[in-house]
């Protein structure tokens, strides 16, 4: 792992054949538009999303995160844990035109940029269009231009693959940069908890620490067929992510084949009237989605992530397309209604409108990634 300052020749082009990859992550983004917006929030903590009791935060300032606030939590608890927290209202519509002039900006390096939501994205710089041939050099490039055209700051990671570039845009959180060069990302991997690799959430690092799976080194050291075992299909890509291999490539307007989101829970959850809440809030987000992607389809998805990492699908299909959000709704509800009682707590619950018509007509999929709804 390496810091761009350690290699001042330009060590992208040792490796001829080898992909450059830029993930490129804002730093709490909606909750830094707000602050840039508002000069009296600038160093106090603010949690975007609602304050009433069903509230739930949806992204957090670095003052928030201090005290223990994150996104998912419910706005109840954000506000025992910091009695001075700010919260303000998503403004979504702020939030699209900021990562619009964004995009604007990466796609002035190539023409290979996949969004993952309206604060991230994956760029593909192997063949770039200004022929600067150096990835490290258009990351700082987009880092500085972010700066200067938005007023906001943003972490970068560089890597030969896109698992790596993830891992490393985290690194040097705020406002950072890391690159992890060839040779390098099996080590690297090794050393960091188990914690931080995509998709491993509180209770599935407690679940590795058990097994004595700590860091990427331990996991490496347990072959497929125990994987299999303890975490069923999870297992090919943890096995792959323990060596760091990833063999994805970064897609440019992929067709939007389903419209949804999924909240991972900081403790595991049974309760039935907490589930049917849960299943509230995600449809409001949802469908919020839907409308803004102007998205029609007639298959709803209800997607459980058990305690014990079994994940099951439940689907629902009609004639027509979905009339409205009273009727995405009553389908999910349902959906969930002839799961209940669950058989264990679950520690992930997700919607997804898909089957869906006009597709060529909508914008490639967005996570919200300061919401993990998406």
């Amino acid at each position: 792992m390496s810091s761009p300052d350690d290699h001042p020749g330009d060590a992208d082009e040792d490796n001829a054949g080898i992909r450059k990859i830029i993930h490129v992550d804002m730093d709490a983004f909606y909750a830094s538009v707000e602050q840039r917006d508002d000069p009296t929030l600038r160093g106090k903590p603010v949690a975007v999303g609602g304050s009433s009791g069903r509230g739930v935060v949806a992204a957090t300032s670095y003052e928030a995160r201090a005290f223990g606030v994150r996104s998912a939590m419910p706005s109840s608890r954000a506000a025992r844990l910091c009695p001075e927290l700010i919260f303000r209202k998503p403004r979504f519509e702020v939030y699209k035109q900021v990562s619009d002039a964004i995009r604007a900006i990466f796609r002035d390096y190539t023409p290979h940029v996949e969004p993952l939501s309206l604060d991230e994205a994956y760029l593909d710089v192997t063949a770039d269009l200004r022929g600067i041939g150096s990835a490290t050099r258009i990351a700082e490039a987009i880092r500085r231009r972010i700066r200067e055209e938005t007023g906001l700051t943003a972490s970068a990671g560089v890597s030969y693959n896109k698992f790596l570039a993830k891992l490393a845009s985290d690194q040097n959180k705020p406002d950072g940069l890391c690159v992890i060069r060839p040779g390098e990302g099996a080590q690297f991997v090794a050393t960091l908890p188990v914690r931080r690799f995509h998709g491993v959430g509180p209770r599935g690092a407690e679940k590795m620490a058990r097994l004595g799976i700590e860091t990427g080194a331990d996991l490496r050291a347990k072959d497929i067929a125990f994987l299999r075992q303890h975490f069923g299909s999870f297992a090919e890509y943890l096995f792959r992510a323990a060596r760091g291999i990833d063999l994805r490539q970064v897609r440019a307007n992929r067709p939007r084949k389903s419209v949804g989101g999924e909240r991972t829970f900081f403790e595991d959850i049974e309760d039935a009237e907490t589930l049917r809440e849960t299943m509230g809030h995600i449809v409001d987000v949802v469908w919020d989605r839907i409308e803004r992607a102007g998205a029609h389809g007639r298959t709803v998805t209800l997607k459980l992530r058990y305690a014990d990492f079994r994940t099951i699908t439940r689907a629902r299909s009609v004639a027509q397309r979905i009339a409205g959000k009273d009727e995405f709704a009553r389908i999910g509800h349902a959906l969930l209604a002839e799961l209940m009682p669950l058989p264990q707590p679950i520690r992930l619950m997700g919607l997804t409108l898909s089957a869906l018509e006009g597709e060529e007509r909508a914008a490639p999929p967005e996570r919200d990634g300061q919401l993990p709804l998406f």
